[in-house]
Parts: C-alpha cells; structure tokens; sequence
C-alpha cells in the first residue's frame, strides 16, 4: 500500500463514474506499485491471526503444468523466457513447483496493464474535482449505509485495535466504493507482466513472489486472487507485501480472506495496518483552520509544528470560530494555495499517508470519515475557475523557473519540496502570495 505524493497539484488516474447513482468507484490515485455486495452483520470479534496457518499445496491428480505448458500458453516470446527465468527465481524464494506452476497455469501477458502503467502521469485533476467525487453525496449516503449494515463488526474491530469505525469505512469507500469494485485483473498476470515490462520491475517481482507466498499459504486461489491492474487486492486493496506483513484473519476461520463478500478480514486488516503505523484513537486526522490575515505562508508547511495553543497565538483558529482543542503538534497544510481550504493536520494523517502517500487520498479518506461520522462540508472554498497543470505544463513550469535563476533541481513534473520553494521564491520576486501553490496562473507568469 505505497503511492507516490503527489505534492500540491494532484495526479489522479480514476477508475471511473458513477455507476446508475447508487455506488461510485474507486478513487484509488493509481500511482502505487483500484460490486457492492451486502452480507450478513458479524456479531462477535474472534481471535485474530496475524500470519495465516499454513497449510501444504493441495495436491490433484492432474496432469503436472510444465514449464513448457506454462510458455506455450502465453503468446509474447519475451514475456514467455521472462517467465522460465522467473520460475527459478520464485523457487529459490521458497515457492514450490507445484504452486508456481499451478499459479502460472494461462499466465498472460496483459497489454492494457502496461498501458495504464504508461499512462499515468496523463491524469491530472484538482483536489477539489478528487474531493467533489470521494465525499459526494452518493458516497456518504453509501458509507453510513455500510457502517450500519456492519456496525457490530466495526464496533468490534474498533474495540480490538483503537482505529475509529468511519475511518476504516472511509477507507473501504475510496478503494472499492465499499466493495463494488474490487477489481477483476487476475493479480499473477498482471504482477508478472509489470515485473517483464522493466520499468519498475525489481519491485513487481517483490510483489509476485509475495502474491506466490499468499497463495502457497492458501489464503486463496489463483484463480480468485484478482484486483486492480496494479496489484492491490481485496475490499481495501492492498499490495501483496503488505498483504503478508498486516493483513490478519479476524473471522478466525484460518484465512486472512480480503476477497470474499463479507468484508471482515478486508476492514479488520486496514485498522490492523493503521494500528500498527501508530494510529491515535480519538484524535482527528485533522480540522479545517482560518488563516490570520498577514500570515507567514513559509509556516505552511509539514515540516512546521507547533500546538495548537501556539497556533492560535499566531492568529490560527478553528473554521468553526473557536480554538483548536490540543490534539497535539499540528502542522498547517494548504492543498490548493492562499485561496482554498485551510487544514491543521496531525499525526494521524501521516498515518493514513503510509496507506497512499497522496495527500488528495489522505484529505479525501479523513474528510469522508468526518462525513460519515455527521460532520458538514468544508466551510471555505476552492479556487474552482482554476484547473490542474498537466504533466507536460508541470515541466514547462520547472524549466522555466530553473531558467528564470529559482532551480527546481530537476525536471520531473513532480511538485515536491525543491520545487514548491522555487516557487514561493520566484511569486516573492514578482509580489505574488508565496504560498508555494503550482497553479495556472504561476505558468502564465513564468511564460
């Protein structure tokens, strides 16, 4: 569960619309290496398992899968000695021969999977267009319904490891719209085809071997461990090394089973996972702030922390008008520059961060968890006549600013921490707000 941040202007690669207004999909940004089916309410917490009972390959009468079979039932030639390399590999890691072959039985190699890898950085939209969708109204309509529907599991779960109720639901929301889009790429072909592909191979490969282990251990099969083109799996869609090392078996019945209709083990594993990243029960990812008129915009910054007692001597105070109760050392985030929300944020949003580092996915997943849980909607606006700079238009900006004397130290079409101090140096020089925000208008400027 890894994504990369996506700094102040936000590449998000959706999976889609609405579907006939009842559910809306995942809003997974799809930069980590994503159908609503009600169950019964569990009633009981059982015994939880953080590594599964391992249980040998199940042995058939079938005719063995080959190496040879496995090559001649996939139709690129690369990808077919790629794979008879990969097999020793898999076995020196400790996966059988049984298991690989069975697992790598119409393994194939998935075009469209490499497409969506390409294409990524093309997807570009603003916080406010990811958050209009990840807290719309169908969506919290769905979250409260989800959280009624499994109340007494999530009562349980919450009791067992601190992490709040709607902040997992939240979760379950924006990765699979509560379980309705869980994703039908098989996860071998996929892993295996990002691992040929190259571009990040070393680390697909990790996630195979670690999708072979899961199988191995017989938490699934083959043929159900499926998920988005990316690798993440299941209700809360996680990558198969975290997979291993966070998901649990909260239903007791031997499998840490993130795939199946009830959700449990899948809400279970995300509070198990940000419990164990140091989630804080009781404290709030973070609360929506009024600047001071005149504030120091070099404070804004999640390097920066001070109590909120410290804050609000600064002239820092709460949207609702009153001070920030102490939640402990906030920093003060501003997703869309001096003219958008405000935010204090806490520990607990880092927290969500290790789940998906974009800081769209942690603001969408605290704010719809507040939603849910009866709060309204942000008090201020969003910049909405403005729009998101492409990918191309973010490296136009770096060039420009770097050939203007404020180096990015690079050109990547990342807005990271080098160069959102370019800009606040070069909107300094030209008597702009320097709030360090990579907006249209900055582009304009520089050209």
């Amino acid at each position: 569960m890894r994504a990369l941040s996506f700094g102040l202007c936000f590449t998000l690669a959706l999976v889609g619309s609405a579907s006939a207004g009842l559910v809306e999909r995942s809003l997974r940004p799809e930069m980590r290496p994503s159908s609503e089916a009600p169950v019964a309410a569990q009633t009981a917490a059982v015994a939880v398992a953080i590594r599964p009972i391992a249980r040998p390959a199940v042995v058939t009468k079938e005719r063995a899968v080959t190496p040879a079979a496995i090559l001649a039932a996939t139709s690129n030639a690369g990808f077919k000695r790629w794979v008879s390399g990969f097999r020793g590999r898999a076995l020196r890691a400790g996966i059988s021969a049984t298991v690989f072959e069975r697992s790598f039985r119409g393994v194939q190699y998935l075009d469209n999977v490499i497409k969506r890898d390409r294409n990524q950085s093309e997807f570009s939209k603003t916080i406010w267009d990811y958050l209009d969708s990840a807290a719309s109204d169908t969506r919290i309509a769905n979250g409260k319904a989800a959280l009624a529907q499994h109340r007494a599991k999530l009562n349980a779960i919450e009791a067992r490891y601190g992490v709040e109720k709607e902040v997992v639901v939240a979760v379950w929301g924006l990765e699979s719209a509560y379980g309705a889009f869980r994703g039908n790429t098989p996860i071998v072909s996929a892993l295996a085809t990002l691992s040929y592909d190259g571009r990040r191979g070393q680390f697909f490969e990790s996630q195979l071997i670690a999708a072979l282990k899961i199988l191995q251990a017989g938490d699934t099969s083959p043929e159900n461990m499926t998920g988005s083109w990316a690798g993440a799996m299941g209700h809360t869609q996680f990558i198969p090394t975290s997979y291993l090392d966070y998901a649990v078996d909260f239903t007791g019945d031997g499998r840490r089973d993130i795939w199946a209709d009830d959700p449990s083990d899948a809400l279970a594993s995300t509070a198990a996972y940000l419990s164990r990243f140091g989630w804080e029960t009781g404290v709030p990812w973070g609360v929506e702030v009024t600047l001071p008129r005149g504030f120091d915009y070099d404070l804004a910054s999640r390097k920066i922390k001070k109590s909120p007692t410290d804050w609000a001597a600064l002239g820092v105070i709460g949207a609702n008008g009153k001070a920030v109760p102490n939640h402990g050392a906030g920093s003060i985030l501003l997703p869309a520059g001096a003219r958008g929300v405000a935010l204090m944020v806490f520990k607990n949003f880092k927290v969500i961060e290790r789940y998906n580092a974009a800081d769209a996915y942690v603001i969408g997943v605290g704010h719809l968890s507040d939603r849910i849980g009866g709060s309204g909607p942000f008090k201020a606006d969003w910049p909405r006549e403005d729009r998101a700079l492409t990918f191309v238009e973010r490296q136009q900006m770096q060039r420009l600013l770097s050939a203007a004397g404020f180096n990015t130290k690079g050109v990547d079409g990342k807005v990271g921490p080098k160069t959102i101090a370019a800009i606040k140096d070069f909107q300094r020089s030209v008597g702009m707000v320097p709030d360090g925000y990579a907006s249209l208008d900055l582009l304009k400027r520089l050209r």
